[in-house]
């Protein structure tokens, strides 16, 4: 289990205790007869309605015919919470961003909103809970900033109790990083820090975090991880130890690992390309994942259109490629594995498709089933236990 697993593309199963949360919101997989999938599209310039969501069999990875599930502008993140009884989503509209909260019915899965507030930035792109379920942090990329909103019971999302804008060296990409760019966030093992993706200032950065206020305080000092300057760092995930971080850069397409020296200072051991040798086009990476055996590291490009596959060491953290797979159609900003780690489930955005592989559990390779769901403009899913 990697303790630092994104809740959209986090694969969470819902009806696990809190306790048994991991960094991200990543739990103990346990067996279950199929899932609910809840897919966060893109609206704007797009046919698409909002949140929509699918049956799946983990056994067999058949997939049942996408519903609209909420109507939303933007929802460009979705993560469900583990009591499995809401689901929260960023707005992703510029200055008018928000924050939405739903109910979800558990017998059709529908979405029934129940509060939404502004985001406190410009284009929110990521949301993970700390480890006990009661807050939720929002990256806002464009405002380059974090902020922290408590969950109330009823699970209405309450007023914000922290906001904190990254600061720092700016990267070399003057149109890409002309100011912080937080692209990421989430917590530490022990839920006293949260990790911070920032694209404009290639680093990930280190906040305090106090779990019963639910306030965040910047580290500052040495506390976060460098990237080469330029490299545009989007997303990160943990090893199952916590011993070693992997950080996808948008902008370098490549994948960085970092040995954890104390929850707050990292050093880089290995950075390795995502492209094969000989590509010139446009590419911008995207998502990472690690297979919940923890033996293998998945992530996506843009451009390429592909996913790469590495093995990884458990003893050093070092990632050895395997293969490159093509997704089968265009820009998969987002992939998934179902927690049951039989299948990967590849977004490709401009496609408006979702194509599944299923993943060989001895070598990690992915071989397209030929299952593929038509959904408009997908970018994000969540997985919703329902056995």
């Amino acid at each position: 289990m990697n303790i630092l697993r994104r809740f959209c593309s986090v694969f969470v199963l819902l009806a696990a205790p809190l306790a048994l949360l991991g960094v991200g919101g990543k739990v103990t997989p346990s067996p279950a007869k199929s899932y609910r999938a809840y897919v966060g599209t893109y609206t704007a310039k797009t046919n698409s309605k909002g949140i929509y969501e699918f049956d799946f069999d983990p056994a067999t990875g058949k997939m049942s015919a996408v519903q609209v599930a909420g109507e939303t502008k933007d929802p460009s993140w979705v993560v469900v919470h583990p009591n499995g009884k809401y689901l929260y989503s960023v707005n992703e509209m510029g200055k008018a961003s928000a924050i939405s909260a739903f109910a979800i019915d558990p017998k059709n899965g529908k979405l029934t909103l129940l509060n939404q507030l502004p985001s406190l930035g410009e284009d929110p792109c990521f949301l993970s809970f700390d480890r006990t379920g009661k807050f939720l942090f929002v990256a806002n990329y464009t405002s380059g900033n974090v902020a922290v909103f408590p969950l109330l019971a009823d699970g209405k999302l309450g007023e914000h109790t922290a906001l904190q804008q990254d600061s720092g060296t700016l990267g070399l990409n003057k149109e890409r990083q002309e100011g912080p760019h937080a692209h990421f966030i989430a917590p530490s093992t022990h839920n006293r820090f949260a990790y911070v993706a920032d694209l404009g200032l290639d680093h990930v950065l280190v906040y305090k975090f106090d779990s019963a206020k639910g306030t965040l305080e910047p580290t500052g000092g040495s506390a976060s991880a460098e990237l080469k300057s330029g490299a545009g760092p989007r997303h990160v995930v943990f090893s199952d130890s916590g011993r070693f971080m992997y950080v996808v850069s948008e902008m370098a397409s490549a994948v960085t690992v970092f040995a954890n020296e104390n929850q707050e200072a990292f050093r880089a051991i290995q950075t390795l390309p995502m492209l094969p040798t000989g590509f010139s086009g446009r590419n911008d990476a995207a998502e990472i994942e690690i297979h919940p055996s923890g033996k293998f590291l998945y992530a996506s490009n843009r451009g390429h259109d592909s996913i790469i596959e590495y093995s990884i060491d458990a003893r050093t953290g070092m990632l050895t490629p395997v293969a490159d797979v093509p997704t089968g159609g265009k820009e998969p900003r987002h992939f998934a594995i179902d927690p049951t780690g039989n299948f990967l489930l590849a977004e490709n955005q401009l496609s408006d498709t979702i194509a599944e592989f299923r993943i060989d559990s001895a070598s990690g390779k992915l071989t397209p089933t030929g299952e593929t769901l038509s959904v408009p403009s997908p970018v994000c899913i969540a997985f919703l236990s329902i056995q």
